[in-house]
């Protein structure tokens, strides 16, 4: 096992309950990371929870509830997503556990001490992105991500010399050094650093942050901006910077490091983070992921709306398999996507329930019936069609090629009418698609992994008719 990769998805802030868009986030990331361990890799997987945001502050306020009970509350439901949707990371990392603070400190120790500075500071803050943007960036009193609670705020901060890394950022991300997928993120990054970097602020005063963060090194007066820190779990998560071990083998000694994120905090990873570790003499990340966003029934996701959507429902009424098809399957891995009730029935009745679901029971009836039986086999690989997209995060383009093959093998029954066959002709019929069924349950296994297992140990050794795989609703 000589090849490694380092998997991490974002982390969300805890100020709600998670909902159906980190949901696919991490379906996304645990798909790769079952697809890289079944090759062989070296897997690490990691996610966590940001928790140092005002966000987080001013949601304990609501609550009239201290902000540490608060984030505890709340990451532990994140943390729960794993079981709920059969997410198989390997740390889920915590950024108010002093581990954190001390990795987070380090970092800031280790930047360039030209490229940390102290001035006066006036500009328009969004509490919803919690960043600053300049007044072409606010239309109508909204940020470019739509949120309305914009202050204008003065203070004296710490600011990163983010201009002077202007051509070495150019130079990254056009070469692919640090590659963006896809293309069309890439674009959109290199016209944000065409556009001319500025400075940007690193940190907030005790008093508006309500006492609430990582202190700044040498400045108790100061914590640090949550975006300075909350990227630093990307090394934490690992150890950084006491325990050395993981680190220095996922991190500082491994070729692939992959960052899945959305759209929405690209610049904070493209742009601020490859900047803060060029400093810090760190290396970065070599790969990033962008996906979109989910609306729900046309409308962007909203608790104002009441259009949210919980995952933890979603799975208790129709099964974590179904869930983790549709985010993967209807979603433009892509792009951004919808999520309806409605769309999500028509899929599971339509591919899972007649077009899997009948495939699998037809051909087990009819192998039970001639007692056919498949021995076991260890060395199956990945179709192409798997293979390439997953590479890629085409996470939907390899779902429906498999589902063209599950249609190409129900059509082929369909017109062969083995069951008008018995005996050695039933046997010579079925046994080839039975072995092909085989594969198809292989390729399945990053994306339903527990159907997966089910049609290999169905399809291993005497076949069975068995209960159907997706009862239709």
């Amino acid at each position: 096992m000589s090849k490694k990769i380092y998997i991490t998805t974002a982390i969300p802030y805890v100020n709600a309950a998670p909902h159906i868009g980190f949901a696919l986030e991490v379906v996304q990331a645990d798909a790769l990371a079952r697809f890289y361990r079944a090759l062989d890799y070296d897997v690490y997987f990691a996610s966590g929870s940001d928790e140092n945001s005002l966000k987080n502050v001013q949601a304990a306020e609501a609550e009239k509830i201290p902000t540490q009970k608060l984030v505890e509350k709340n990451a532990k439901l994140f943390e729960n997503l794993a079981p709920a949707l059969n997410i198989t990371w390997d740390v889920f990392n915590r950024t108010s556990l002093a581990h954190h603070f001390a990795g987070a400190q380090k970092l800031w120790k280790l930047c360039k001490k030209e490229d940390i500075y102290k001035k006066k500071y006036r500009g328009l803050y969004c509490v919803g992105c919690e960043a600053f943007y300049t007044k072409n960036e606010i239309a109508n009193g909204k940020c470019p991500d739509g949120h309305e609670n914009i202050e204008e705020i003065e203070e004296e901060n710490y600011f990163f010399g983010l201009s002077n890394y202007q051509k070495h950022l150019e130079r990254l991300i056009s070469s692919d050094e640090l590659k963006i997928v896809p293309n069309t993120r890439k674009n959109e990054v290199l016209a944000f650093i065409e556009q001319g970097l500025e400075d940007f602020s690193i940190s907030r005063s005790v008093s508006r942050a309500r006492g609430w963060g990582v202190p700044v090194p040498g400045d108790p007066e100061q914590v640090m901006y949550v975006w300075f820190d909350a990227l630093t779990t990307y090394l934490t998560a690992l150890g950084f910077p006491a325990k050395q071990d993981l680190y220095k083998k996922y991190w500082l000694e491994n070729p692939n490091r992959l960052h899945v994120i959305g759209k929405g905090i690209i610049r904070f990873h493209a742009v601020y983070w490859p900047a803060m570790l060029a400093s810090a003499g760190l290396p970065l990340p070599t790969e990033e992921f962008v996906h979109g966003y989910i609306t729900v029934d046309g409308q962007k996701i909203s608790k104002s709306l009441g259009n949210t959507v919980d995952p933890f429902d979603l799975v208790e009424k129709y099964g974590v398999e179904a869930v983790r098809f549709y985010l993967l399957r209807e979603i433009p891995a892509w792009g951004d996507g919808d999520f309806s009730i409605s769309r999500f029935r028509d899929l599971y009745n339509g591919e899972l329930a007649n077009g899997l679901g009948n495939l699998t029971a037809r051909v087990a009836r009819l192998a039970s019936d001639t007692n056919l039986s498949l021995p076991p086999k260890k060395n199956f690989t990945f179709k192409k069609v798997v293979s390439d997209n997953l590479k890629n995060f085409r996470f939907d383009h390899a779902l429906v090629g498999l589902w063209e093959e599950i249609s190409t093998l129900n059509k082929k029954i369909n017109e062969d009418k083995p069951w008008e066959l018995e005996g050695v002709a039933l046997k010579k019929s079925i046994t080839p698609i039975a072995q092909e069924i085989r594969e198809i349950a292989f390729n399945l296994g990053p994306f339903l992994p527990q159907t997966s297992q089910k049609i290999l140990d169905q399809f291993t050794g005497k076949i069975s008719a068995e209960k159907p795989l997706f009862p239709r609703i």
